[in-house]
């Protein structure tokens, strides 16, 4: 809660002696529409706009594997529409795999593909596999 959005997004880089891509950086704040609250703190800022920033720690490191989960939890219908579209279109732009786990139907139809997993294993209700086209 003390470091700014741009700390925040650092912060795990510094930590672990990775070199900062400040230009990538910059480049998901603005693909984010968050470049203007870079100086902002955590409690200024609107739960989509501290998803978004979540959204960029994740991505600052260049995973090839984004492991999202409930990503959308404590986020209204269309904020959290919003955050999946975008976690969708970086994971394209950027070539990464990006998993979702939730328990919300509505997010998980956005999916290209969905597994469903009742009691630690693959459901067979249902279809177990979907592919949107």
């Amino acid at each position: 809660p003390d470091l700014n959005v741009y700390d925040n997004i650092t912060f795990p880089l510094e930590l672990d002696g990775t070199q900062i891509d400040k230009d990538f950086i910059q480049e998901l704040l603005e693909t984010l529409n968050i470049s203007d609250k870079q100086e902002m703190l955590p409690a200024m800022l609107s739960g989509g706009e501290q998803q978004r920033v979540a959204i960029i720690r994740a991505l600052a490191t260049k995973p090839a594997i984004i492991l999202a989960d409930e990503p959308t939890g404590n986020l209204d219908t269309s904020t959290s529409h919003d955050v999946i579209g975008l976690l969708k279109m970086l994971s394209r732009q950027y070539q990464q795999t990006l998993i979702v786990i939730t328990h919300d139907n509505d997010i998980a139809q956005m999916a290209d593909r969905i597994v469903q997993i009742e009691d630690g294993k693959i459901s067979t209700k249902g279809s177990d596999f979907h592919v949107s086209e």
